[in-house]
């Protein structure tokens, strides 16, 4: 499978805008999400497995209590690619679909 091409600066500058809870660490996005519940931390997780597994495209995730960490970056490409940004959108998504689940 070819590797994703690299976002230039430029992209990843108009790109960042579309995902704007994430930050960019040099080659990762990162994220955390806070969930009311250990239970919905977890809950958090197996969504963003399941959509990582259909999209052949996995974070990095971190779980503290009721904090979720994801870091996104493309390994094989060695860097920020348009899979990380789509990845940080639907990690989004699944994110406020939880928030609103606890609330």
């Amino acid at each position: 499978m070819p590797y994703a091409p690299l976002l230039t600066e430029v992209e990843i500058a108009a790109s960042l805008p579309s995902v704007p809870e994430w930050r960019r660490d040099g080659d990762q996005l990162i994220r955390t999400i806070r969930c009311d519940t250990f239970r919905a931390a977890i809950a958090l997780v197996s969504r963003v497995a399941d959509a990582a597994e259909a999209a052949d495209h996995h974070p990095d995730i971190e779980i503290n209590w009721r904090r979720v960490t994801f870091r996104l970056t493309t390994k094989a490409s060695r860097g920020l690619t348009a899979k990380d940004v789509a990845m940080a959108a639907t990690i989004d998504r699944l994110g406020a679909r939880v928030e609103s689940d606890t609330a």
